[in-house]
């Protein structure tokens, strides 16, 4: 019961698309603030929010090098993990492509 709550806390954390996007960033290495921010494409007040709960959930860990904050994964695991995420995703794409059209919400 522990593991799954853990689980589930780990999925909640990366239910937006924001924070998904910056662990897939994050996949490739270290990076600024300022290099996220050129990548993904929101105000620095947003990113600073999410960048604040992946810290708070463990997920990132930040060093500074000068007066620059890098962040980087954890655990490279969890890039492994979306990247296991985006090919399940591609093996049933078609299908819910099917099951989506069948509901009526793509035409």
């Amino acid at each position: 019961a522990a593991l799954r709550k853990f689980k589930a806390g780990i999925f909640k954390v990366l239910a937006h698309p924001t924070r998904i996007h910056i662990i897939e960033i994050l996949g490739s290495g270290e990076h600024s603030v300022s290099s996220i921010l050129d990548h993904v494409k929101v105000e620095p007040a947003n990113l600073s929010q999410h960048l604040s709960v992946l810290r708070q959930s463990h997920l990132v860990v930040t060093r500074k090098n000068g007066n620059q904050v890098l962040y980087s994964l954890s655990d490279p695991l969890l890039a492994e993990v979306l990247n296991a995420m985006r090919k399940y995703f591609q093996n049933h794409f078609e299908d819910s492509i099917g099951i989506l059209k069948r509901m009526g919400q793509l035409r």
